[in-house]
C-alpha cells in the first residue's frame, strides 16, 4: 500500500473517529424518565434499550477505528491480524477499520477463532 492510499484511509478513519466521539457524548436518550402512565414507561424503557444498544455499537466501532489508526501508526494497517495476508483494497474501501481479510472475518463471525485459540492455549499449557 502506498503513502497516498494510507493517507486517504487515515483521513477517512480520523473523520469517522471525530463523528463517533461526538455522538457518544450525547447520552440524553439513556436517561431514566418516570411517567404516571405504565404504557409510557414501557415505551420509554424500549427506547432507552435501543439507545443503549446504539451507544454500545458505536463505542465498539470507535474502538475498531482507533485500532485501525494505531495499525497505520505502527505500519501494520491493511494486514490481516489472523493470517497476516494483505486485506484486499476493495474490503478496506468498504470497511476501512477492518482487522481481518474476508476469509478470516467469516471464520471469526462463525466463532472459529475462539476454538482454535483455546486449543492452542491448551497445547501451550501442556508443553
Amino acid at each position: 500500500m502506498n503513502k497516498t492510499e494510507l493517507n486517504k484511509y487515515k483521513a477517512v478513519l480520523e473523520a469517522r473517529q471525530t463523528e463517533l466521539s461526538a455522538g457518544l457524548r450525547n447520552r440524553e436518550d439513556i436517561a431514566i424518565e418516570k411517567t404516571p402512565d405504565a404504557l409510557d414507561e414501557v415505551q420509554l424503557a424500549g427506547e432507552r434499550e435501543l439507545a443503549i444498544r446504539n451507544l454500545d455499537r458505536e463505542s465498539n466501532l470507535l474502538r475498531n477505528v482507533k485500532g485501525a489508526l494505531a495499525r497505520i501508526a505502527d505500519g501494520s494497517y491493511g494486514i490481516c491480524l489472523h493470517c497476516e495476508e494483505e486485506i484486499k483494497p476493495k474490503r478496506l474501501e468498504a470497511v476501512p477499520w477492518a482487522k481481518f481479510c474476508i476469509r478470516c472475518q467469516e471464520a471469526a463471525d462463525r466463532h472459529e477463532f475462539e476454538a482454535v485459540e483455546a486449543f492452542d492455549s491448551l497445547l501451550a499449557d501442556a508443553a
